[in-house]
């Protein structure tokens, strides 16, 4: 069974595949893309927090 920290062989492959489409991209594409990455991971965070909260009947 794999540890929280390794990847399994999917992502792995995953990450090559992305490792590679975004090679091609520009400076100012590669700017855009790691900005709107950044949004996706906060409001992914915001979601988990708010699942939790719900979860556990914690209230804001």
């Amino acid at each position: 069974m794999n540890t929280p920290f390794e990847l399994s062989l999917e992502q792995q492959f995953n990450v090559c595949a992305f490792s590679e489409q975004v090679k091609g991209l520009s400076r100012e594409q590669a700017q855009d893309f790691l900005v709107d990455l950044y949004r996706q991971m906060i409001v992914k965070e915001t979601m988990y927090k708010g699942f939790l909260i719900q979860q556990l009947g914690i209230s804001p």
